[in-house]
């Protein structure tokens, strides 16, 4: 791929990333940034959360679990047990981005931009995009949604203190609901409904139990159960 080629498909990437995924994504981390600087956390601190975590349900867990003051062994276990669904994600991508003269550190830097928008943005784009574009595009694509998203943290822990509390809370859950209905709506079997279900339920109770250890709790007790409920559902009748 030529160097104007890529050049044209960045462009694309980051012109077609600058509407509805930025507007989102921006809404969600000016509603983390003013969140972060309520209860006390940094501003290089806010904003190296958005930079290297990258992933607003992983940063909004640390600043709930920091603030209810879990160990410190509780908040790294749950970050980073959050981030697990990026690795069957990120597997099921890299084939999709496979260009022959691209170099193997190319796709390694890929990986760490996967992102929720990202993945699913790119999943329904690329088997209309040339594959010798979709390197390129993606990483338009995922830089303006980065650049945008550290932006908007910066926006909203320096403006956070014009914001009432209930605005903040209606910014940081504008992306999580969004990621809600695209989990809702794609599961394609049993198992994904399951999960989704599972989750719900686990969620608020293990939550009354241990506030600290909720969300690393309820993941686990979740996904078992709707892993474990399948099995039942799918053994064949005796």
């Amino acid at each position: 791929m030529t160097g104007e080629a890529a050049h044209s498909a960045f462009k694309q990437g980051a012109l077609d990333a600058a509407g509805i995924p930025v507007l989102v994504l921006a809404a969600g981390y000016v509603g983390f940034g003013a969140l972060a600087a309520g209860h006390g956390l940094s501003f290089i601190g806010t904003l190296i959360c958005t930079i290297f975590i990258w992933a607003l349900p992983g940063q909004l867990i640390l600043v709930e679990m920091h603030t209810l003051g879990a160990p410190f062994v509780a908040v790294l276990l749950t970050v980073v047990f959050s981030a697990a669904r990026f690795l069957p994600m990120t597997v099921v991508l890299m084939p999709l981005l496979r260009e022959a003269r691209s170099k193997p550190v190319h796709y390694y830097a890929a990986a760490q931009f996967v992102s929720m928008t990202g993945w699913a943005w790119a999943m329904a784009k690329f088997p209309h995009l040339p594959p010798e574009r979709r390197l390129g595009y993606f990483f338009g694509f995922t830089l303006a949604l980065l650049l945008s998203a550290s932006a908007a943290t910066t926006l909203g822990f320096l403006a956070g203190e014009l914001l009432p509390p209930m605005a903040k809370l209606a910014f940081v859950f504008m992306s999580p609901m969004y990621f809600l209905l695209l989990l809702v709506g794609s599961p394609n079997d049993l198992r994904g409904y399951l999960a989704i279900l599972a989750g719900a339920i686990a969620g608020p109770m293990t939550h009354l139990v241990s506030p600290q250890w909720s969300v690393i709790l309820s993941g686990f007790v979740g996904g078992t159960l709707a892993y474990l409920a399948h099995r039942a559902w799918r053994r064949p009748r005796q």
